[in-house]
């Protein structure tokens, strides 16, 4: 049998640490090129080198995100402590002055912040690849059968989610609506790409505050968020464990849909797997399009009522989810979305989590706003998410367990990577297609709640 080599960014090891050695020597030799090109190569090779730090750190892996939060946070701190090469100032003479340099001088920083932060740059094309993907992607039987009963547990969550965690904030001072806003939203959010990243752009739309500072004191909540679910979920499974409460994996407790019903058919997997260069082109051109068609929307909307504001990003999910919904789209375009989405998320998900990191994250606000009230914050809305959940599911004829670990605390966790842990955790995997309910659709039912609450609550900050 062949021992399998260790691969980093799906290259051997060795490879990529002969690709890395020349992209890390020109930049600290101050020569490597600042467009794209150089961007990206920086980005990769140490947003994969972080991803995998983070993936085999104990306790980090099992509980706190794993390689996204250390690509984040460790991308972070690199910018924090002037590990990257920057233009620091220009002095009255016009000498710049740059924070490192061997043989030139390097503005990275600034290029990375060019290349990522521009309203319609790399971040607004990877959640257009996101939603339209991931949205055209899913079962559509799992779509529309399960969401009657299902939809109604996740609101249920949502809505203890968000009372626990703004009561909280009323009574201890921390603030009401900052609660509501910047803990339990984010946290409800689905992770980091799909939920906190498009909610900052959210606030920085709605005028509410920087994105910057909104991805400051969010990422910490979706950290705590993600760990907090993990635990609940591996706990609660034991102390419920009445057969009236707990379905030993089964979810619903009359006329239970069988979860390989509404999986992905072998014959669609295959499609998606045959993969087609000529697809991911017309995937490319849909999801951007699908991206247009939200910012006509939100524009006529804008027109028609000033005073509500429902960013492109809700009016896009609508959209793509009305055309999954009523099969307007043909199969072969869904498979050609999907495909490069995947190619998208797979390759490029840690350079846009190192964008994030570097031009949103500021270590200083996140050490200034976290303290032990902000965790307490973060508990209730996770225990809010599952008992609420778990309450409005055994009335919808979901067993409460089951229905408070699927459409509560996998809604409260980081996306695809926490379902993983918190379905482990409980030992409940066979229920992964409704946590994807969750993290798919919940978290966009997020982003459109987002909009409406930021348009009538963001003044009050």
């Amino acid at each position: 049998m062949t021992k399998s080599t260790y691969k980093l960014f799906n290259l051997p090891w060795y490879f990529f640490a002969v690709f890395a050695a020349v992209v890390l020597i020109a930049t600290y030799m101050g020569v490597l090129p600042v467009g794209m090109g150089g961007c990206f190569a920086f980005m990769i090779v140490i947003g994969t080198i972080l991803n995998e730090i983070g993936n085999h750190t104990p306790i980090v892996r099992s509980y706190l995100g794993g390689g996204a939060i250390v690509v984040i946070f460790g991308s972070a701190l690199m910018n924090y402590f002037g590990l990257i090469p920057a233009l620091v100032e220009t002095l009255e003479d016009g000498t710049a002055v740059y924070n490192m340099h061997l043989f030139h001088d390097l503005d990275l920083l600034g290029a990375i912040k060019n290349f990522f932060q521009p309203t319609g740059a790399f971040l607004d094309f990877y959640i257009a690849a996101l939603i339209t993907g991931s949205i055209l992607g899913m079962n559509r039987k799992l779509l529309v059968k399960a969401a009657v009963r299902y939809f109604p547990a996740i609101f249920g969550g949502l809505l203890f989610a968000f009372a626990g965690c703004t009561l909280l904030g009323a009574v201890t001072g921390f603030g009401a609506i900052r609660a509501l806003l910047l803990i339990a939203l984010p946290i409800m959010g689905g992770g980091m790409g799909a939920g906190a990243t498009p909610l900052s752009k959210i606030f920085e739309g709605a005028g509410t505050m920087t994105a910057a500072e909104a991805i400051s004191v969010m990422t910490p909540a979706v950290a705590i968020g993600n760990a907090i679910s993990i635990v609940i979920a591996g706990i609660i499974v034991k102390v419920l464990s009445s057969k009236k409460w707990n379905g030993q994996g089964t979810l619903m407790q009359a006329g239970t849909v069988d979860p390989k019903e509404l999986e992905i058919s072998p014959e669609m997997q295959k499609k998606r797997d045959t993969i087609s260069l000529n697809k991911m082109g017309v995937g490319l051109l849909v999801s951007c399009s699908f991206f247009a068609f939200g910012y006509i929307l939100s524009g006529i909307w804008s027109a028609l009522v000033p005073s509500v504001t429902i960013h492109a990003y809700a009016w896009m999910i609508i959209t793509v989810a009305a055309c999954k919904i009523f099969d307007i789209i043909p199969e072969d375009i869904e498979i050609a979305c999907y495909q490069w989405f995947q190619f998208i998320m797979k390759n490029l998900t840690t350079t846009l989590l190192m964008g994030i990191g570097v031009c949103y994250l500021d270590i200083g606000q996140v050490i200034e706003s976290f303290s032990l009230l902000y965790l307490v914050l973060c508990l209730v809305t996770c225990l809010g998410a599952f008992f609420g959940a778990a309450l409005v599911g055994k009335l919808v004829g979901f067993y409460p367990v089951e229905a408070g670990v699927t459409a509560g605390l996998c809604m409260s966790n980081m996306g695809g990577t926490g379902d993983v842990a918190v379905l482990s955790a409980a030992d409940r995997m066979e229920l992964m297609p409704f946590a994807q309910i969750s993290s798919r659709l919940g978290g966009a039912i997020i982003l459109l709640l987002g909009s409406l609450m930021l348009s009538t609550l963001g003044g009050l900050l």
